[in-house]
């Protein structure tokens, strides 16, 4: 048989944050498969549950080496996301299983929100929103810096999608971009009207540096004490990337030294931080929720594509993003794209 079929499958989905899974039934479920969600996320759970699986999608619980070796049925895994960190892709390359993901869901939505966190830092949405809730109309001393945007310069901590994008937008308001990404081409950079730069000097000169950048061995704590020691006085850093990109307890010291102005922060190191975090204290820090990727148009391609990834899979096809290609051609599942052969 070439492929499997849907018909009589066990997907199981790990975790999920939205209200039901009705997308899910829909593609998965109607065609014959049964979708299991686990009830948490703990390891022993999932692996329990995979045991007969023929696929696994996973949000954000840990599908760990022990997981996936407990699941001997397992074609492939899924991700509702853009990187695959929680995931042990090593394990499932070396298991045949192929990883898929999908890259581009929500790079509209990303770019937007790394803009509003620039603007509203900038142009102090929030200082000035509390004094009109408190003080009133008309009293408002000018005394909070506020910069012109045009001929600022913007600092770009990586250049994929979305930190492509976010130049483009940040291009339209006559900012400067600057950025640092070694796996671009100069090619690449003049086809996006970016200057390239070395992470030092991009540090430097920039108003407000933004993180784009995947969360892996080279890019963790990437940005600590010394490049916070780099950057202006006056500069401001964006994170709507991955927290442990940047070094939590040494972006606390620089906000509380005065080396950096403030932080706009989508994402903190860990997925669940403490209510005492000092960052939740600090006036000059905008904190959103991992919420940078939502809108409703997102969640519904998500989840849309996440799942059309299994049904290629336990079909024969190959998924559209696959994040382990050389587990190809020795994949445990069969594919009859004549492109693999």
């Amino acid at each position: 048989m070439t492929g499997k079929q849907l018909s009589g499958s066990k997907i199981l989905i790990t975790d999920y944050i939205w209200p039901d899974l009705n997308v899910e039934q829909e593609i998965m479920g109607n065609l014959g498969a049964e979708v299991v969600a686990a009830p948490d996320g703990d390891e022993k759970t999932l692996a329990d549950l995979a045991r007969d699986a023929d696929a696994i999608i996973t949000c954000f619980a840990m599908v760990t080496e022990n997981v996936l070796r407990t699941a001997t049925k397992c074609l492939m895994v899924s991700r509702y996301g853009v990187g695959v960190d929680n995931i042990d892709v090593d394990t499932a390359t070396e298991l045949g299983m192929v990883v898929a993901y999908v890259p581009d869901y929500c790079t509209d939505e990303v770019s937007d929100h790394t803009m509003a966190l620039l603007l509203a830092l900038n142009r102090r949405i929030l200082p000035f929103d509390r004094f009109a809730r408190t003080e009133g109309w008309g009293t408002l001393p000018l005394t909070l810096p506020v910069l012109r945007l045009r001929g600022k310069v913007l600092g770009l901590v990586g250049m994929g999608r979305i930190g492509r994008e976010v130049c483009r937008k940040a291009q339209t308001f006559g900012m400067k971009v600057l950025a640092w990404d070694p796996y671009l081409s100069p090619e690449q950079f003049a086809a996006a009207g970016v200057e390239s730069a070395s992470f030092e000097s991009m540090l430097k000169e920039a108003d407000f540096v933004s993180v784009h950048a995947p969360l892996n061995s080279e890019t963790k704590g990437i940005i600590s004490a010394r490049e916070f020691g780099l950057m202006k006085p006056t500069a401001y850093i964006i994170n709507c990337a991955r927290g442990p990109v940047v070094d939590e307890a040494a972006l606390i010291n620089a906000l509380h030294e005065k080396e950096i102005a403030g932080a706009g922060l989508d994402v903190l190191e860990s997925p669940h931080p403490s209510p005492d975090n000092p960052l939740f204290t600090m006036d000059n820090v905008i904190i959103t929720p991992h919420a940078a990727f939502f809108s409703q148009e997102s969640f519904i391609e998500l989840r849309t594509r996440a799942s059309q990834a299994v049904v290629d899979v336990l079909s024969g096809r190959t998924p559209g993003n696959v994040a382990n290609p050389q587990v190809f051609p020795n994949t445990k599942a069969k594919f009859s794209d004549k492109s693999l052969k």
